[in-house]
């Protein structure tokens, strides 16, 4: 598995670093344009994200700027629907105008921050990124 974690702040991005690192690699970016490029060089190097976890509030390029470039260079490069890279994004903004939009610009979940492990990974098995063991979602 391979993941990207876009977050300004650093103790949210070195948390879930720390929650997702035990299931893969983990690459940083602290705002979009960072992103971007490491998005672009993962599709380039033929092993893409696996799941990329995306804050909104960053500067130069917010998180819904973001994901929409991100959904560009993958229709751009004949990647469609199911085939193109999930999207959770993690943020502190839970209103309604901001969740929206980031469905429609084309993620697949929202989480609020504080993020919560169990609820990170139990919305990655949801979207197919099977990190969790059928043992743990059992227990849940």
């Amino acid at each position: 598995m391979r993941f990207l974690i876009v977050e300004d702040n650093f103790a949210a991005r070195r948390l879930l670093q720390r929650y997702l690192s035990g299931y893969g690699v983990c690459d940083l970016a602290a705002e979009g344009n960072e992103a971007i490029e490491a998005f672009r060089q993962a599709l380039d190097e033929k092993e893409p994200y696996d799941l990329i976890c995306l804050d909104i509030m960053m500067p130069n390029m917010n998180g819904h700027e973001t994901l929409k470039l991100i959904r560009r260079i993958e229709e751009e490069r004949g990647i469609y629907g199911l085939d193109g890279v999930k999207v959770i994004m993690t943020t502190a903004l839970g209103d309604s105008k901001n969740v929206i939009g980031a469905f429609r610009e084309g993620c697949e979940a929202y989480i609020i921050k504080p993020i919560i492990k169990e609820k990170l990974l139990m919305e990655a098995d949801k979207l197919g990124v099977k990190i969790l063991s059928s043992e743990v979602i059992l227990k849940k």
